[in-house]
């Protein structure tokens, strides 16, 4: 029997991922575009559960792209602090509030350009606003799960978060992309883990070229061993900064 095209495995998986979680979502808490869009920068190296945490908090304090302008650095700092690296994150919230004010009279913007323009806002963060709280993706969010997912289904032979998005953008219609990304983040967290997929319960093995043996290895960031003496230079400058 000869072998699927891609893009005819990629409408397959499609279809078994609708049925498997027809309830995926952004698991960000959110309310509006601001409190989408001020999550997502806290979460970056920081799963949602902690997100969600900080940001029940949070959001009662600041409502507003003024409230995150006018609010003491060192408060918000306090608040954000469980998400890790809260001084650059507490910086990047206040930043991109005060140029909100500055060029979008504080509402948060619907296009691709105007988001990557404010302080601490990539393409990922502006896909997932534009997906999830206006609904008008402009791409694919690429986080860890999808990068790692889109490379063990086949999908994708690139490492990079923007080659693969390319391919998943040329494989599945515009009207999934925001879908697409939930699917697979859903996957990989609920079955296709980094280190033990589950291989022998997956819905997807039957499409899967990477079922089985080795599947833990494929779409897995590359551990770069770092020297003794690297390690001690930075150990010590811990002690001393």
């Amino acid at each position: 029997m000869p072998r699927p095209t891609l893009s005819k495995r990629a409408a397959e998986l499609l279809a078994v991922l609708a049925r498997t979680y027809p309830d995926a979502h952004c698991e960000l808490d959110f309310t509006n575009p601001l409190e989408l869009l001020m999550a997502t920068i806290l979460s970056a190296q920081c799963t949602d559960v902690r997100v969600n945490q900080v940001t029940r908090r949070l959001f009662v304090r600041c409502r507003t792209a003024a409230d995150y302008a006018s609010i003491p650095q060192e408060e918000l700092e306090a608040l954000v602090q469980p998400t890790g690296f809260f001084r650059a994150k507490a910086r990047h919230l206040k930043q991109c509030a005060s140029t909100l004010l500055e060029l979008h009279a504080g509402e948060v913007p619907r296009s691709l350009e105007a988001l990557t323009k404010l302080p601490g806002v990539g393409r990922k963060t502006a896909n997932v606003v534009l997906g999830d709280a206006f609904g008008t993706p402009e791409g694919v969010v690429v986080d860890t799960h999808v990068q790692r997912l889109s490379r063990r289904l086949g999908l994708s032979k690139h490492s990079t978060p923007e080659k693969i998005e390319l391919d998943l953008m040329r494989l599945v219609p515009r009207e999934h992309w925001a879908r697409l990304s939930h699917w697979l983040i859903w996957h990989g967290r609920r079955r296709c883990d980094a280190r033990k997929p589950d291989c022998a319960h997956c819905e997807l093995a039957a499409l899967c070229p990477s079922a089985g043996e080795g599947a833990s290895g494929i779409g897995r960031k590359a551990t770069v061993k770092r020297s003794a003496p690297a390690t001690r230079q930075r150990q010590t400058q811990a002690k001393t900064g």
